[in-house]
């Protein structure tokens, strides 16, 4: 496993992450605890979590995954483990606040109290990374910024970044963090796989200027990319759920991932797989790992079979034909996931 370090800070991590959202929903605390030691055993020195997990979000199971994942981490080595965590902030989308009376902000207050709930839940007095899971841009910059970097000084955090966030509010935030002379985002964590392809323009650019690292979740699409809606949507599969639910926020984010276009671009990508004898898995996996504003690729897992095969992309380098066929589905299927791109199943 390649170590790559997180934008300019001395924190270097595997080039692959283990993703934790499904910890304490699919998956148990026997099976959670069972991926991490696969996932550390295959060189993952990285783990990724949230106050919101487990997915889908709900308020009575808030924080049960940094509590599960807590229990695996008290078995080992501290120092030898990359603990990223994130709060979530105002309620964004299809994630609630995390708390009953459903009123959070990402002021000083809520900052410093999130950061003590996620350290008691994972069992530990240090977060490596602890990120802003969604922004808030009627906030000002500085002082969410001054807030973390108080976390960082107390020795609370090791480094901070941010996620789901746009080019102009990272930028914002690093021409803030400069003025004031306060703690810069050393990474952003957005959604970027081979049918959301979008973070490859503007982002990348300010990720390579800057120095800032990208780490990208659901580089397999939310399960698109691994075939399995090719089909049709799977009995028991998260966006089947959400499609067939009574939740109008989560059907449409299954239908940004779930469309004719995904669908197609998700057939073609299997025949070059298939052509160079990998998995569709693995060739999404591997597509990401070789970006050079990429630190480490977020993958997830609800089964030791699904993590295994996420992970036969470990050694996986493509080629410059097999990127080239990959970019001509780009170009014929541009970013099949927009908003504009989206057409029903």
């Amino acid at each position: 496993m390649q170590q790559r370090r997180l934008g300019s800070s001395g924190i270097t991590v595997s080039d692959i992450c283990m993703g934790t959202m499904t910890f304490g929903s699919s998956c148990d605390e026997t099976l959670s605890h069972a991926i991490c030691d696969v996932a550390a055993d295959s060189g993952i020195n990285f783990f990724d979590a949230a106050e919101i997990y487990p997915v889908p979000p709900q308020k009575d199971t808030v924080g049960v995954t940094e509590e599960i994942f807590g229990r695996w981490l008290a078995g080992k080595p501290r120092d030898s483990i990359t603990v990223a965590t994130k709060i979530t902030g105002p309620g964004h989308g299809w994630f609630p606040p995390p708390v009953r009376h459903g009123r959070t902000t990402l002021d000083r207050h809520q900052i410093l109290r999130s950061c003590d709930d996620s350290l008691r839940r994972l069992g530990t007095d240090y977060i490596d990374l602890y990120q802003i899971h969604w922004p808030d841009h009627g906030l000002p910059y500085e002082e969410i910024l001054d807030a973390l970097t108080h976390l960082k000084r107390s020795g609370k955090v090791r480094v901070i970044g941010c996620s789901n966030e746009t080019s102009w509010g990272l930028m914002k935030s690093l021409w803030a963090a400069d003025v004031c002379g306060v703690e810069r985002y050393q990474t952003v964590q957005n959604n970027f796989s081979l049918i959301n392809r979008r973070c490859e323009s503007e982002l990348a650019q300010v990720c390579r200027r800057e120095n800032v690292s990208l780490l990208p979740y659901s580089p397999l699409g939310g399960g698109v990319l691994t075939g399995k809606y090719n089909g049709g949507p799977p009995p028991g599969a998260r966006f089947t759920d959400y499609l067939v639910g009574d939740g109008e926020r989560q059907k449409r984010m299954a239908e940004r991932f779930v469309n004719d276009r995904t669908i197609e671009t998700t057939r073609r990508l299997m025949n070059i797989a298939e052509s160079i004898g990998v998995s569709v898995t693995a060739l999404a996996v591997a597509w990401s790992r070789q970006h050079d504003f990429v630190a480490s690729t977020i993958i997830g897992a609800t089964s030791i079979e699904q993590l295994r095969e996420s992970l036969t992309a470990a050694d996986l380098i493509l080629d410059a034909e097999t990127l080239s066929r990959i970019d001509e589905i780009d170009t014929e299927i541009p970013t099949p996931m927009t908003e504009d791109g989206l057409r029903r199943l």
